[in-house]
């Protein structure tokens, strides 16, 4: 196997002038396993050497014919300030050696005879030091020139995230029931003004809170989210409000609590209905008073926060029932918002389809084209009980499954298919044909059923014909018959054969 060609990184370079050949080859037997050695004989010799060399270290003795080291070292010091520079003498004239810190700037000054081990250790030392100046130049430049950068792609990610998560996010078509409370969303974000959301389980209750949050002043600060139905009251007050530690066993350090993260933000309660009277009354005191005081701690905390609220609840029965306060429950309800459920959005299953397969795509690994449009026929005739969220595995099943680039009927669960077979969602005849939504005369009751399980067998296996009619237990020309009889021939559908 090959191996792509790496060139050897270059050794630091030091240079060495001395104006004894002698001290020179000394010099360079000690340096020249570690660094790349040059040697200059004179101050004028050395310049050339700079000027055509990077050097990292200049190694320059004091006393030369013509110009001293002090000088020379002055010179360098303007011309290359980058170069780290040391004198080496046999003199130790303190003079020299002021002169040499206050007008060179040398970084070390070493005297003769020197000693191998001390030499190279200066040596490594200034090379480092002029590995960390120009390290620290290099970012310093970076930084300088990367703020405008950065700025641009904090600003690009947040207008992506207000694409993704504001009002343009939620998939709706025209004449959509979720028109309505867009428009609603779009006049009372804005303003900071309590929200109350209400719909089934699966709606896209949170996906409506984002979509108020990043619509609002606040849009570029917070969002955080707590499910008030998954904690008992006090984790449920240790996250909200934070602790102290020691408020409780197991508080072995503060922390923060999701009021004081939301702080300038917005703070999303999901499933507000589940949590208990004692608790109300204390989230009441913060949303009245704007201030609380984590567990264990006796100062307050004031914060700024914004809260929506969800809820799969009749919050206005569970009021006079007497399970939920009134005075929170009209505080959180100042702007109340329903969700309509996916059944009521048979218009929207189509686009919000498209856009959940783009999501699964991602989740599961595996591309697709697309749906076919029986698959999506057959989707919109379902109720969807579960909502956005059962739509939702519905498609990753369907992706799972999948072998062809589009995503077909068949693959939907049995329960589907049975709604796409006749528009309806309800179970198979179960003996009662009135429970199921037939009416008419015996004959029409069983016509329709008849009817519905041949559509949703046929689905099921791709317009099989051969494969329906044994499952059926008919023959071809039986089944050929009834399907001429209810419409249901399927000319344009693939699959007569096995």
């Amino acid at each position: 196997m090959n191996t792509p060609f790496k060139p050897a990184a270059r050794l630091p370079a030091v240079l060495v002038v001395d104006d004894e050949v002698r001290s020179q080859e000394a010099l360079r037997r000690t340096l020249d396993e570690e660094f790349e050695v040059f040697t200059a004989s004179s101050a004028e010799e050395a310049g050339t050497i700079l000027e055509r060399e990077v050097i990292q270290v200049l190694l320059c003795d004091q006393r030369m014919p013509g110009e001293s080291g002090v000088a020379f070292l002055k010179r360098v010091r303007e011309q290359w300030p980058d170069v780290v520079r040391i004198i080496i003498s046999g003199y130790t004239d303190s003079e020299d050696i002021i002169a040499g810190i206050n007008d060179a700037g040398i970084y070390q000054y070493l005297l003769k005879p020197w000693q191998p081990d001390h030499l190279l250790m200066a040596i490594r030392n200034a090379a480092e030091l002029h590995r960390l100046q120009a390290e620290n130049q290099r970012l310093s430049l970076e930084l300088r020139t990367a703020g405008p950068v950065l700025k641009k792609r904090v600003e690009m990610k947040y207008e992506r995230v207000k694409r993704e998560f504001g009002l343009d996010g939620l998939t709706r078509a025209p004449g959509s029931p979720l028109n309505p409370v867009c428009e609603l969303i779009a006049q009372v974000a804005p303003f900071d003004l309590s929200v109350l959301i209400s719909g089934e389980s699966g709606t896209g209750k949170e996906m409506i809170a984002r979509a108020i949050h990043y619509q609002s002043r606040r849009a570029d600060k917070a969002f955080v989210i707590e499910n008030c139905g998954a904690l008992p009251d006090q984790l449920l007050e240790a996250e909200l409000f934070g602790y102290k530690r020691g408020a409780f066993t197991g508080a072995y350090e503060d922390r923060i609590g999701l009021f004081q993260q939301a702080d300038g933000g917005t703070l999303f309660l999901d499933e507000i209905g589940e949590t208990s009277p004692a608790f109300q009354v204390k989230l009441l005191r913060v949303l009245q008073e704007g201030e609380f005081r984590p567990l264990g701690s006796t100062r307050p905390v004031t914060v700024d926060v914004r809260v929506i609220a969800a809820t799969n609840r009749d919050l206005e029965t569970e009021v006079r029932e007497g399970r939920f306060r009134e005075d929170l429950y009209y505080r959180l309800a100042i702007v109340p918002l329903h969700v309509p459920p996916l059944r009521e959005r048979p218009m929207d299953i189509p686009l919000l389809a498209e856009r959940l397969l783009e999501a699964s795509r991602n989740a599961l690994g595996k591309d697709s084209e697309g749906f076919t449009q029986e698959a999506l026929a057959c989707m919109a005739a379902y109720r969807w009980p579960g909502n956005v969220r059962e739509l939702q595995n519905a498609i990753l099943r369907m992706l799972a499954l999948s072998s062809e680039p589009r995503l077909g009927a068949h693959l939907l669960a049995p329960r589907v298919l049975q709604a796409g077979a006749d528009g309806r969602d309800e179970s198979p005849y179960d003996g009662d044909l009135e429970a199921v939504g037939f009416s008419g005369t015996l004959q029409e009751r069983v016509d329709a059923l008849e009817a519905r399980v041949l559509k949703e067998t046929l689905i099921r296996l791709r317009w099989n014909k051969t494969r329906a009619a044994n499952e059926l237990g008919l023959s071809r020309v039986g089944l050929r018959a009834k399907l001429a009889r209810f419409g249901l021939d399927g000319g344009d559908k693939a699959g007569d054969g096995e």
